[in-house]
């Protein structure tokens, strides 16, 4: 029922240029070319090395037309999706500004049904294309995924999003005037549904790589609330370009368009793996820090920060500390708390011990119960119940029968000097 619905958005969604304004052909010697049939693009002369026309088999049988345009000052190669009612005798143009511009190697495609492409144009057929496409960059012209920057103009979004999120070492990607998915292009829903196609929604959270969004604030095909969303959702976004007054298919003639572009691009060739990751642990103390708590989030989410209780013990061993802790909490691995807020005394902790009464140990690390009267704060004094017990009778130990005898502070249990007999032992007894 799914794919049902996916074909019949596909017809609605899809609106390939007809006819094509190009066709590819041989030249004598067997090499592809490709040749305008309108005057808005002029392609190079056959043998122009500077373009390489290549055509692609996908894995559903279609037959995928690619350009690759070669610059020899690049170090990264830019993978460009284009969006709809348009094919690459009409990007053409833009293509070789952007090599030019960007010092990249560019590989533009169409998708199946779109230009020389053979097929009928989809949104698995699309997911097909790009595939198809980037195995060709890495079978004959040796681009890996470090060296390569996904680019996704449009509906273009979708085929770009489905292969970043399976690249986990991808250098980088471009959401130029980008869709959440198909159906939110046209109605405000939270929800997704079986007819829905691209979903870029769901994809997005998968990409591991920076990610640059570009939207035109006054966009009346795709609301440039769908970019600035796309940009939330990413896990490394990368510093967005709203272009005041940009439409849907307008953007590139703006001088901030291709500025913008051109220093994502080359802070995506001065990265290297080490600053990543440690911009990545950055972003992840910083978003930490923004939650208002320590990172095993034992406090209560209305306190801003995790307070450190210093102990005033001058044993100097105390690391943590109770907010009403009388005595120190980890001085000697005795702690002992002067109220009920302390649950858990674990020493081997990391971050908060106990934060605001609501004590949590994170692991089964915490103290085991000891068999004799070090279990703290046991036993209780019978009258008073104070911690300061220092032995009291061995009918009212709470550890064990056979611990020694116990004298409380108050002049609770037995007194010092009292004796009794009792299996077979004789105790002394005297008068306080």
């Amino acid at each position: 029922m799914g794919c049902m619905f996916s074909h019949l958005a596909a017809k609605f969604a899809f609106f390939p240029p007809s006819p094509p304004t190009y066709q590819v052909t041989k030249t004598p010697d067997g090499k592809l070319t490709a040749v305008s049939s309108s005057t808005s693009s002029t392609f190079p002369a056959a043998g122009d090395a500077s373009l390489d026309v290549r055509v692609v088999k996908t894995r559903r049988g279609n037959k995928v037309t690619a350009f690759y345009l070669r610059n020899p000052n690049a170090r990264l190669t830019l993978l460009y999706s284009h969006g709809n009612a348009a094919d690459l005798g009409q990007l053409f143009d833009l293509f070789l500004q952007l090599k030019v511009n960007l010092r990249v190697n560019l590989m533009g495609y169409d998708y199946s049904g779109y230009g020389a492409s053979t097929g009928k144009p989809s949104e698995y057929n699309t997911y097909a294309d790009i595939e198809a496409v980037y195995e060709c960059l890495q079978t004959e012209y040796g681009v890996g995924q470090e060296d390569l920057i996904l680019y996704g103009q449009s509906v273009g979004s979708g085929p770009t999003l489905h292969l970043a999120s399976k690249l986990p070492r991808l250098r980088g990607v471009v959401l130029h005037s980008g869709i959440l998915s198909g159906l939110r292009v046209l109605c405000h829903v939270k929800f997704k549904f079986c007819c829905d196609i691209y979903s870029n929604i769901n994809k997005i959270k998968k990409v591991k790589c920076p990610v640059l969004v570009i939207h035109g604030t006054e966009d009346d095909v795709v609301n440039w609330l769908h970019g600035n969303r796309l940009w939330k959702m990413a896990k490394e976004p990368y510093e967005p370009l709203w272009i005041k007054g940009g439409g849907h298919c307008n953007l590139e003639i703006y001088p901030e368009y291709i500025r913008h572009l051109y220093r994502f691009i080359q802070d995506m060739e001065n990265t290297t793996t080490k600053s990543r990751l440690k911009k990545i642990w950055q972003e992840i103390r910083r978003r930490d820090e923004s939650k208002g708590c320590c990172s095993f989030r034992l406090c209560r989410p209305k306190w801003p920060r995790c307070p450190k209780p210093s102990c005033d013990c001058s044993c100097g061993c105390c690391k943590w500390s109770c907010p009403s802790l009388k005595g120190c909490f980890s001085c000697c691995k005795k702690p002992t708390c002067g109220s009920s807020c302390c649950k858990c005394s674990c020493l081997s902790l990391k971050g908060c011990f106990t934060c605001w009464k609501k004590p949590s140990c994170v692991s089964n690390c915490c103290f085991p119960k000891l068999k004799c009267c070090s279990c703290f704060g046991k036993p209780r004094c019978p009258k008073c119940s104070c911690w300061k017990c220092l032995k009291c009778p061995e009918s009212e130990c709470c550890c064990c029968a056979g611990c020694f005898s116990w004298l409380c502070c108050c002049g609770g249990g037995r007194r010092e000097g009292e004796r009794e007999t009792r299996g077979g032992t004789t105790m002394a007894k005297s008068e306080g």
